[in-house]
């Protein structure tokens, strides 16, 4: 079975960074795509960032283009998602998916924290 688990999530002071980290175990294929998506309380959760992996295409949000970047190391099965000049707006979970079939089913990360405030 496929997982996601997602890491890196911390408090952080405005007009900082950090770097969150997506693992995947249990997979014998790579990903079709995988993407960053965000949450807050009573909001549906929003597209961050995504990438198609085999051309390595990439997609931001308006909201965050310019300062996140979005990559994966194919060996280690890893996705990364670069934040820098975080905002207090940024503060959310934050979830990372993977699609390993066109039209298949979407497996997500469990989510992981990130809180920007001075």
């Amino acid at each position: 079975q496929v997982r996601l688990v997602e890491s890196g999530g911390d408090l952080v002071q405005p007009g900082g960074s950090l770097r969150l980290v997506c693992s995947t175990s249990g997979s014998l294929t790579s990903p079709l795509t995988m993407a960053w998506y965000r949450q807050t309380p009573g909001k549906e959760r929003e597209l961050v960032a995504q990438m198609t992996i085999r051309t390595k295409a990439t997609d931001y949000s308006d909201s965050v283009r310019g300062r996140f970047t979005i990559y994966r190391d194919n060996t280690e099965k890893t996705l990364y998602l670069e934040m820098s000049s975080l905002k207090p707006d940024d503060t959310a979970v934050y979830y990372c998916n993977a699609r390993f079939m066109p039209f298949g089913p979407l497996v997500w990360g469990q989510g992981i924290q990130v809180t920007v405030s001075s």
